[in-house]
């Protein structure tokens, strides 16, 4: 069956649909919780997590590429568990992460603001206006990481295949529609190209990581894509040396077959004023 990602806000209830839904086709549920589970053996320990997951950054400047590397690791993470088939992806911007991903069925858990204030402070026996802080601070948090890393608004309607309402919707009904639609025909016939594609996004995500995580390598802005494991590289950077260092890394990359690097080596750096 189709890859399903969720996306939701805090207080829509999304939490027991997305648990039941994945129950009951039989997914396995790549959340928080799982992924904290499979983050040590990609190197990500719980203060890592706590620090960028479904969080833009913070903009501190000895941390930006700490910040990044880890959230390449966390976004291989989810890459790799769905290219194992039947899973269900709750948030960590999984509809965008899987962009070109023809088979990914993306859904929306949402409700009205005050509704949610409310549900939030029954739920957790807190104040109203504590809750109402809570949500509204998770609302501007979760925008943020979206327009960060992907680039667009969270609250687009055209982002999604199915947005669900649980204002009026009872979560047996949401539950049956995520069920109904991820067994679409048109998404099944998907299945067998996505693989493909899924498995270029996994390189790219790896030759990212590597290249955050080597030192030689100062400009990060040069892009990077694959296509059937050919590795293409965009943009400049500040040496032959950091040129090398690049297509060294994506080389030893596990199933890169090409690499062709369109690196300008430029002369500038950004040198420090004398105050």
């Amino acid at each position: 069956m189709a890859i399903i990602t969720i996306s939701r806000e805090m207080g829509s209830g999304g939490i027991p649909i997305v648990q039941q839904a994945a129950q009951e086709l039989g997914y396995s549920l790549i959340d928080g919780e799982a992924i904290e589970d499979i983050a040590p053996q990609y190197g990500l320990t719980r203060e890592v997590l706590s620090q960028i997951d479904e969080k833009p950054p913070a903009f501190i400047e000895h941390l930006d590429r700490q910040i990044e590397l880890g959230m390449h690791r966390i976004q291989l993470i989810v890459l790799e568990q769905a290219l194992k088939g039947d899973v269900l992806i709750y948030g960590r911007g999984g509809q965008d992460l899987l962009k070109g991903i023809d088979n990914v069925f993306r859904v929306r858990v949402i409700a009205p603001f005050d509704l949610r204030v409310e549900r939030w402070a029954e739920r957790e026996w807190i104040d109203p206006e504590l809750a109402y802080s809570l949500v509204r601070k998770s609302d501007q948090q979760r925008a943020g990481f979206i327009k960060y890393y992907h680039d667009r608004d969270w609250d687009d309607p055209i982002h999604y295949d199915l947005i669900i309402n649980t204002a009026k919707l009872s979560e047996e009904t949401a539950i049956r529609q995520i069920i109904t639609g991820v067994k679409d025909e048109n998404l099944l016939q998907l299945k067998s190209q996505s693989k493909n594609r899924l498995r270029d996004l996994i390189i790219q995500k790896k030759i990212q990581i590597t290249r955050l995580a080597d030192e030689r390598i100062e400009d990060l802005t040069f892009k990077i894509s694959v296509n059937d494991g050919h590795v293409t590289m965009e943009g400049h950077v500040y040496s032959e040396a950091e040129q090398t260092a690049a297509i060294d890394d994506a080389k030893a990359t596990e199933g890169v077959s090409e690499v062709t690097a369109n690196l300008k080596i430029v002369g500038y750096r950004s040198v420090p004023q004398d105050h």
